[in-house]
């Protein structure tokens, strides 16, 4: 992951750095003469800055010829990341020009980590993007009004196959990162490939699903309830707009089924962060959430938070994540888990998935989404459906 990951999985893991079991990790890397730039900046980007593609704080010193170093000290953890040259653009990549895989990190002992950069992203041309989204797949609006933030923001919509032909009314998904959940051609590494799931099930368990695209820059405070380094949280404001302007509009304009078993909220990361306070702070209104791999590391009050929550026994929530995102993912995963466990009808009524190997990416969740879509509506018939990613 790259680009995307600023946009979709770049806040993760801050909680790597704990002030025990510190380790001494020393970077080191050769640049081959045909990959040396004059004048070279090379940084280090992953899940222990945010992603951040010129961090002063994680910049490689030069050293002799072609060579650049840098030592740090680390906690124990598992950690992502990629080499720059201070952008996303400049990236590492393969030889021929492909987007490199994250490089993994596992930090256990003091230890020295060689980097050989194959090749640089910007030295080649940038791939042709097509889109990709359904035809099922319609934008409500490219500057839908969000008075509560006083901002504007596209908003997509999939309507089922069988929508136009039928007054039947639908059970209603609202998302994050809308950019991300359709077509690849706004997404900046990969999509979920909703529509391409969906489009493959029976109109029996069809849903309606709306996407609302993130902010850019106002993604973190948007999807974070609480204040934080970051800036002035605004989740709420943004679920009010949810809540108060963007659901009154589906329910006005689209045959969509209005109660809270029939609603659901679902995102990843940061959106799993405010898809997990949305459901706490309405459940009349969403009772059901989708909390793939969720950055609950960047608002620790959220803990408390649903400790005090009034819950409806009937509430429903899906906890899913991959066991390689972090070393506290799954933890915190199954913290909020166990709290959720205690208001909530049964076990079932709150699942926690771990899935083996899986990294913080779209793939990942293009992955999960099956399984969670079987165990929102009961559609067996999804969870045939293969990554197609």
């Amino acid at each position: 992951m790259k680009k995307k990951i600023i946009f979709c999985a770049f806040l993760l893991f801050g909680q790597n750095f704990l002030l025990k079991a510190q380790q001494k990790i020393a970077f080191k890397t050769v640049i081959k003469a045909n990959r040396l730039v004059l004048g070279i900046h090379l940084f280090l980007a992953g899940n222990f800055n945010n992603w951040n593609p010129a961090d002063s704080a994680w910049q490689l010193r030069p050293v002799g010829e072609g060579g650049f170093v840098l030592n740090k000290v680390m906690a124990k953890g598992v950690y992502q990341f990629k080499v720059t040259k201070g952008s996303w653009p400049s990236v590492e990549c393969t030889a021929d020009g492909k987007p490199a895989d994250n490089r993994s990190l596992v930090v256990t002992k003091d230890t020295a980590i060689s980097l050989n950069i194959a090749g640089w992203q910007d030295d080649f041309a940038i791939a042709e993007k097509s889109h990709t989204a359904s035809r099922q797949v319609h934008i409500i609006s490219d500057k839908f009004e969000m008075p509560q933030l006083g901002r504007q923001r596209r908003v997509w919509i999939y309507l089922p196959a069988g929508y136009s032909s039928s007054k039947k009314k639908y059970p209603v998904i609202y998302m994050h990162d809308g950019q991300n959940l359709f077509d690849d051609y706004t997404a900046g590494f990969g999509e979920w490939g909703i529509d391409e799931i969906l489009d493959k099930i029976p109109d029996a368990k069809q849903s309606v699903i709306v996407g609302i695209d993130h902010g850019g820059d106002y993604r973190i405070t948007e999807y974070d309830p609480f204040d934080s380094k970051y800036g002035k949280g605004r989740g709420d404001d943004y679920i009010r707009f949810i809540v108060q302007t963007l659901k009154p509009y589906i329910d006005k304009r689209y045959h969509v089924k209005t109660g809270a078993a029939y609603t659901t909220i679902a995102g990843s990361s940061m959106g799993g962060l405010i898809s997990m306070y949305a459901a706490l702070k309405y459940p009349g209104v969403f009772g059901n959430a989708g909390i793939f791999s969720p950055a609950f590391w960047i608002a620790p009050q959220i803990y408390t938070y649903a400790q005090h929550a009034k819950l409806p026994r009937s509430s429903r929530f899906y906890f899913v994540c991959g066991d390689a995102e972090s070393d506290s993912v799954v933890t915190d995963m199954q913290k909020m888990a166990g709290i959720i466990r205690l208001k909530v009808k049964s076990n079932a009524s709150a699942p926690v998935v771990i899935i083996k190997g899986a990294s913080h990416n779209e793939k990942q969740w293009n992955g999960d989404f099956p399984g969670f879509y079987t165990w929102l509506t009961g559609s067996q018939e999804v969870r045939k459906i293969k990554r197609f990613l």
